[in-house]
């Protein structure tokens, strides 16, 4: 009786199998060594290298092209002011790469994560340890998305950093007009890349359900950057009317809202509230279809 217990490994949910002395579900595939494995993988290091080297590629353009007139229409926007300080320079980074670039290490963590151990085999060895299937998401999911978070954090204070030596220390000039104080704004941008954050979770949730039901890295990847340009595009139009509302890509620049004199929450608030919703479902779904998967054929 003694010996015997109940794990979801390789060979499917319930299975008994005989458990060795000592055995604990919940110490199988630790996070410190889901991570190491993560951070010594070459895509982790280049998509890194790529996020570091776009504040330099702006400031090499404004050296040589200059910084964009504001318009007399239009008036100034965050482009006209980036040369501004250095936490000008940092947000007009987060700008020009919220749209599509910090989407693609978001895909590319949450997205390789599971189909590249089963294009590997590796992942029927992983389950024969015998790690539980829920603990194998669970360790790869929170991985994906603290490297996910690095990644956000990392090109925006690069930015400041490059932004500082280039152009100097100094308030974040409003488009809008007036500034804020330096502390002010290095609080408004860490909101700024907390919200980019959480409205790419629909993103993450998306590109790891894909994950879980192929084993093409390259399908899961591109299917969630793929799908994620196809809702920019609905969101363009405009004859959707209130229907846009449910899209995230809808969303995506309400950060703008905090860079004002008096920051409005109200459209980061429903930009949240929907990318969670969709990353929810998505990422029951990948729970759920993982747990009957045939890991074997």
């Amino acid at each position: 009786m003694s010996g015997t217990t109940t794990v979801t490994g390789g060979k499917g949910p319930g299975a008994a199998v005989d458990a060795a002395p000592g055995y604990r579900a919940g110490r199988t595939l630790p996070l410190r060594v889901e991570l190491r494995r993560q951070l010594g993988r070459r895509r982790t290091l280049v998509m890194g290298a790529v996020l570091a080297v776009l504040p330099l590629i702006l400031v090499a353009a404004f050296a040589i092209g200059g910084t964009p007139e504001a318009s007399a229409r239009r008036g100034a926007t965050l482009m006209q002011v980036a040369t501004e300080s250095g936490a000008n320079f940092a947000a007009t980074c987060l700008f020009v790469s919220a749209g599509f670039l910090l989407v693609v290490p978001v895909a590319l963590f949450c997205g390789d994560t599971v189909a590249s151990e089963a294009s590997w085999s590796s992942l029927r060895y992983l389950l024969a340890a015998p790690v539980p299937r829920a603990r194998l998401l669970w360790s790869k999911l929170a991985v994906a998305l603290g490297l996910s978070a690095a990644a956000m954090l990392l090109m925006p204070l690069v930015a400041l950093a490059v932004g500082t030596v280039a152009y100097g220390w100094g308030p974040l000039e409003l488009p809008t007009g007036g500034g804020l104080a330096a502390g002010d704004s290095a609080l408004r941008l860490l909101v700024v890349v907390a919200y980019i954050f959480a409205s790419q979770l629909v993103t993450a949730g998306l590109a790891f359900w894909l994950s879980t039901k192929t084993d093409a890295p390259l399908g899961a990847v591109g299917g969630a950057v793929g799908l994620t340009i196809v809702g920019n595009v609905l969101d363009a139009v405009t004859a959707l009317g209130d229907w846009r509302d449910v899209l995230p890509a809808h969303w995506q620049f309400a950060w703008i809202d905090a860079l004002q004199p008096t920051p409005e929450w109200g459209g980061m608030i429903q930009g949240t509230a929907v990318s969670v919703t969709y990353a929810v479902i998505l990422i029951a779904l990948a729970f759920r279809g993982f747990a009957r998967k045939d890991i074997v054929s």
